[in-house]
């Protein structure tokens, strides 16, 4: 499973699982942008196959819901756009 990375400050692991026509996953990335940490994103509706099914194995074991965007810091999970959360989870 590629996930794309996006240059910033090292705030330690954060990894967006998004869907590429979600407006929450599109605020979520822009957020994390503007926010200036590095981290690593995928659009899991655009996988195939074997690819596919492992990123939402990985999401599961954070979000049994599968629901997105999910993001995941250090081993803290964040479902949605919770901005205070993810200042926090930063240490922003």
């Amino acid at each position: 499973m590629n996930l794309e990375h996006v240059a910033g400050k090292d705030r330690g692991r954060v990894s967006l699982f998004a869907l590429s026509t979600c407006i929450w996953c599109k605020k979520t990335k822009e957020f994390l942008s503007s926010l200036g940490v590095a981290f690593d994103f995928i659009y899991v509706d655009l996988l195939k196959g074997e690819e596919r099914a492992e990123a939402i194995a990985e999401v599961k074991k954070y979000n049994p819901k599968l629901s997105f965007p999910t993001l995941v810091i250090g081993e803290r999970c964040i479902v949605g756009l919770k901005e205070k959360e993810i200042r926090e989870a930063l240490s922003l």
